[in-house]
């Protein structure tokens, strides 16, 4: 369940209600029975970036990042020096 921030517009008494979301809004103080106003706070998860979703929902086959590379093969063995020629 959500949590919802209230604060009163008479005493200014504030708090805090977890309330599902087909509840209706609170409406009188619960210290002072003035009037209430619910606050609203900035969301807790931000998403920033030109990127995010181009990287994040492609699905394997079109995705840019590539497998471990291949192993490189192995050097041709270098050719035994010819024997010196007899004068």
């Amino acid at each position: 369940m959500p949590t919802y921030a209230y604060a009163c517009k008479d005493c200014g008494h504030a708090f805090d209600v977890f309330q599902s979301f087909t509840d209706s809004t609170l409406t009188s103080c619960p210290e002072c029975q003035g009037a209430l106003r619910k606050k609203f706070n900035s969301v807790g998860v931000v998403f920033k970036g030109s990127g995010f979703y181009r990287t994040d929902s492609r699905d394997a086959k079109g995705s840019t990042v590539s497998a471990a590379p291949a192993a490189a093969p192995a050097p041709a063995a270098a050719p035994a020096p010819a024997a010196a020629a007899a004068s």
